[in-house]
């Protein structure tokens, strides 16, 4: 039976049971490249970025399934999209869609974006995935390495990477407009959720789970625990069984433009200060040296990450943690940003993206009106992101997505390689990052991955 035969069955057997859905010419991954038709797509996690994400996804293809462990926003999203099954375990969903579905939005918390990714783009689906891609580093390997082998059109959410402001300053550094840049600095205003000092062990009471929440499904592959609304909805991003902290969070955007500027790949060692840590959170601050080799005619470059707060009893107490001021003579340090520094002088971009920049210091390098474009531009910002994707799978050119999962498994790797350096109790991890291990620390390579729960899998 042929695929479009199995779709027009499933209309039949949906519309029957009054859960039908509207199928414009049945597009399949390599088999129609028209404009005119639209994707199936499906939607894992629907609340909170999820629900723009999902309202996006919407704007370019037929939503025929929405997932949701929390059954109150799964069903308040089913109201927009009446239309699409819903389910409330990812897993079903695609064992049950399955040639249904041409495409997959992933918007989960970080400890299972993997899985749920993993699982579609095994079943050939092409996925959008939020950032940080992954909750480990050997996770955000086998991605990257997914999305090649099965020539997926791929896309990691890090919506700077849409704007004219980051593109144009790609095009500036590597065009040269303050030479050869030597050192990154990259700082942000987070952790804005309860982490350590604030938290040092896990909470002792056990409310029973609400009637709405499916928490075992919510716990994916972390260690079993009792629910408590210390992790969800939000609170989940200090928490190392769940979350990827500070780093995790932001630098997928802040740190998005010089890596991409600087072509940066496996660094060749990283080292973390950290404020005291703990079995169950993220430190309260830290400081992450990246040291990356010569690529090409680019010289080595060091790459700074600074977080948090020192000295404070919570997440808002104490001093930040940011650059040497020098470094920015006279400019006020933003919330979060970043800085390049030339040899012809220093971009200063103020803010989470990228998107805005300016020169501090020329003392040279070539003019900006001498540098031409050289990269495609997306004005559109999020909902561009995710047109842009779609572009791709339906032009089967996966290289369109700008964020595609062969530069964003990188990036990824790259930063949460920081969170590993900082279990490392301030040891410089020399990263061989073709075998995916460190050479003068095996003890640490147990970090670059985490044991799954019974019944869970990659």
């Amino acid at each position: 039976m042929s695929r479009q035969t199995h779709r027009r069955q499933f209309l039949r057997e949906t519309a029957l049971a009054g859960a039908g859905f509207w199928v414009a010419g049945g597009l399949t991954q390599a088999e129609s490249k028209s404009p005119n038709e639209k994707l199936n797509i499906a939607c894992i996690g629907v609340g909170g970025k999820g629900s723009s994400d999902t309202d996006q996804a919407g704007n370019h293809g037929n939503i025929v399934a929405l997932c949701d462990i929390d059954e109150g926003t799964l069903h308040g999203k089913a109201k927009k999209f009446p239309r699409a099954k819903t389910y409330t375990d990812f897993r079903k969903m695609l064992e049950e869609l399955d040639r249904h579905i041409d495409a997959v939005v992933v918007s989960t918390p970080d400890h299972t974006h993997a899985p749920a990714s993993v699982m579609a783009m095994r079943m050939k689906k092409h996925v959008y995935c939020q950032k940080p891609l992954t909750h480990t580093v050997k996770e955000a390997r086998l991605m990257g390495e997914l999305a090649t082998q099965n020539k997926l059109a791929t896309q990691m959410g890090n919506q700077g990477s849409a704007s004219e402001g980051l593109r144009r300053a790609v095009e500036l550094i590597q065009g040269g407009v303050i030479g050869p840049v030597f050192e990154v600095h990259v700082w942000t205003n987070r952790p804005i959720w309860p982490q350590a000092p604030e938290i040092t062990a896990r909470p002792r009471s056990t409310p029973p789970v609400p009637k709405h929440i499916h928490w075992d499904v919510w716990l994916g592959p972390a260690p079993e625990r009792p629910y408590n609304p210390a992790y969800l909805p939000f609170s989940w991003r200090g928490w190392w069984d769940f979350g990827t902290g500070a780093l995790g969070d932001m630098a997928c955007h802040t740190a998005n433009m010089p890596f991409r500027a600087l072509k940066l790949g496996y660094p060749s060692s990283v080292v973390a200060e950290t404020g005291p840590l703990n079995q169950e959170t993220y430190p309260a601050w830290a400081k992450i040296t990246f040291e990356f080799p010569a690529r090409g005619d680019m010289p080595p470059v060091k790459l700074v990450w600074y977080e948090g707060r020192k000295g404070g009893k919570n997440r808002s107490d104490g001093q930040r943690v940011l650059p040497p001021a020098e470094l920015i003579k006279g400019e006020k340090f933003s919330d979060s940003g970043c800085l390049l520094v030339g040899q012809n002088g220093t971009l200063f971009s103020p803010n989470d993206y990228g998107e805005s920049y300016k020169f501090l210091n020329r003392t040279g390098g070539k003019a900006e009106k001498d540098i031409p474009r050289s990269l495609p531009r997306n004005s559109k910002g999020d909902d561009g992101m995710k047109a842009e994707w779609v572009r791709a799978i339906k032009e089967g050119k996966p290289s369109i997505a700008y964020s595609n999962f062969a530069f964003a498994a990188l990036l990824t790797e790259t930063i949460l390689l920081g969170n590993v350096a900082m279990r490392a109790g301030g040891a410089k991890l020399e990263w061989d990052g073709v075998n995916m291990k460190f050479t003068n620390a095996p003890e640490a390579n147990q970090y670059l991955h985490t044991e799954y729960r019974k019944g869970w899998t990659l």
